[in-house]
């Protein structure tokens, strides 16, 4: 009969246990060795927030699993760009009337000073349509957009890129600003009760409401209130667009207007020049390749679909002064689409 020699187990157990405790220990450094972005988003019942949480694979993918993206919710969209300018996040959501405040210092960007770096154009993804919206029993009160001036509003949560391009359109016309703070999910109760005379609502692309919004009208009967012919001719003559938005494309019930009419802002999600340009690069390269089936799955990105290379033009070209991220300038030239009259950001 074959007898072990003593210590012979020990032997192997310790072998073995030391093979373990490698093995433990190839998987954290593997996990270590894929980089972190943080993607900052407005709040979790915003399209932003989910746009955003809808892209992760796609991009994740498009990094050959060399990073790990989360997003990363803030109070608002001003919140956001903060975070990635002070660098707790590595990508921040915007629009191009946010990208403006900064720049100027105005608004929630006055004395600020970033930690790290201010953003820079790198991705113009979807556009937005800010307008008015009461609830039906009051509607009778309202005729123009002018009549809501100096009354309690919400005008979307404070920091928001609506409620930054209602403060824009409110200073075109010259009328008077009363925002009223409250939880979104709470619109409906505060209309119903007077709280607030009315509320800005915005789609996305012309069809996709926030999901906030979605839940009002499923509580509430409400109206759209469109701005008057004087009040449009004046907000286009500053520079302002004024577009039309089928009701139908975007509530499920009446709003008592044919054509709703909204002031558009285009959404972004940009980052600091300190980005490697190869990351920029892929990802737009990736969301470029996929842009159809991001329309068929969300409504919201049809137009970038159907003119990816000319949204990103757009973007540029309403803060024109502003450096555009070196990996968005590579993805432009490749597709034959730079002017050099833009700066890169260094």
């Amino acid at each position: 009969m074959f007898k072990s020699r003593p210590g012979y187990g020990l032997s192997i157990f310790a072998a073995a246990l030391a093979a373990a405790f490698a093995v433990a220990a190839i998987a954290p450094a593997s996990a270590q060795e894929r980089k972190s972005i943080r993607w900052a988003t407005s709040s979790v019942d915003s399209y932003g927030y989910k746009v955003a949480a809808s892209m992760v694979k796609i991009a994740e993918e498009a990094l050959g699993g060399q990073y790990t993206i989360t997003v990363n919710p803030y109070p608002s969209t001003t919140g956001a760009m903060k975070a990635a300018m002070d660098g707790t996040a590595e990508i921040g959501y915007t629009a191009d009337v946010g990208m403006t405040q900064l720049y100027a210092g105005e608004g929630g960007f006055k004395d600020y000073t970033p930690a790290k770096a201010k953003l820079v154009h790198a991705w113009y993804a979807y556009p937005m349509e800010s307008f008015m919206a009461t609830s039906a029993k009051d509607a009778g009160k309202y005729r123009c957009w002018g009549d809501f001036s100096g009354k309690p509003v919400f005008y979307t949560t404070a920091g928001f890129m609506n409620w930054l391009n209602f403060q824009r359109i409110y200073k075109t016309l010259g009328y008077q600003f009363k925002h009223v703070q409250i939880d979104a999910k709470s619109q409906s109760d505060a209309l119903q009760a007077g709280t607030i005379a009315g509320s800005v609502a915005y789609t996305t692309a012309g069809r996709s409401l926030a999901p906030y919004w979605k839940e009002t009208e499923v509580r509430m009967d409400v109206k759209v209130i469109n701005p008057c012919p004087e009040e449009v001719a004046k907000l286009k003559a500053a520079g302002l667009a004024v577009v039309d938005v089928d009701p139908k494309a975007a509530f499920s019930k009446d709003v008592g207007v044919r054509q709703i009419q909204g002031v558009p802002i285009l959404f972004a999600y940009n980052v600091r020049p300190d980005m490697p340009e190869d990351v920029v690069y892929k990802l737009l390269s990736a969301f470029y390749k996929n842009r159809e089936s991001l329309a068929k799955a969300d409504p919201g990105f049809t137009p970038m679909a159907a003119d990816f290379i000319g949204m990103q033009a757009q973007g540029i070209n309403a803060n024109p002064d502003i450096p555009v991220h070196a990996g968005l300038a590579r993805f432009l030239k490749e597709q034959k689409a730079w002017n050099d009259k833009w700066k890169i950001a260094k």
